[in-house]
């Protein structure tokens, strides 16, 4: 389990007190609110990109060898590759010895993105790439801030698929953060509105 405990964070000059949250593996809990509301500094609270001022971040222990079995991934997915690599340069990197190209169908990926730079492919495509690569057979939670907000809907439908087919059969926890109402009401199982 993950959870933040009596947590507030620095935000320029003013103090963010957030909300008790505990996200256990195979879970699935939404979280909404305005923008500036804290939703993504919960996300990076999570992932270890950023400490709290006051209270308590739980997450499971990890080094320096292996990846960190929480993942965030964001709206932007060209942020989440280094432009002068390959696509399989880059999965290369996160998966290391593991052999993952017989997983690419499940993400409807196809091999011939593996040769391209990150700014010859779509969002779309960039997108269910970001995922994959966050998806590691240690992976265990999954945070998705937005990850679909800037895909049409065929693609949106497809991304939400693939992420609950995996999470179900890897039973990883889901924290999903959107602006949208009807997509949180119908994957999640909770859902945590900050005003």
């Amino acid at each position: 389990m993950i959870h933040l405990t009596n947590v507030s964070v620095q935000y320029q000059s003013t103090t963010l007190n957030l909300p008790n949250i505990a996200i256990d593996q195979g879970d699935i809990i939404g979280l909404s609110g305005k923008s500036g509301s804290g939703k993504s500094t919960i996300a990076m609270l999570f992932a270890g990109f950023l400490l709290p001022k006051t209270g308590h971040v739980c997450t499971p222990c990890y080094d320096k060898h292996t990846a960190n079995p929480v993942q965030w991934v964001g709206q932007h997915p060209e942020l989440s590759f280094n432009p002068k690599w390959t696509i399989l340069r880059s999965l290369k990197e996160s998966y290391r010895d593991i052999e993952f190209e017989s997983r690419l169908i499940d993400f409807d990926i196809q091999k011939e993105w593996l040769t391209c730079y990150p700014k010859q492919l779509s969002g779309g495509q960039l997108q269910r790439l970001a995922l994959f690569r966050a998806l590691l057979p240690t992976t265990r939670y999954l945070l998705c801030d937005e990850i679909t907000a800037q895909l049409d809907p065929l693609a949106q439908i497809s991304i939400w698929k693939s992420v609950l087919n995996f999470s179900t059969h890897q039973n990883i926890g889901l924290l999903v953060i959107s602006h949208e109402p009807s997509l949180l009401k119908s994957i999640c199982k909770k859902i945590i509105t900050l005003n």
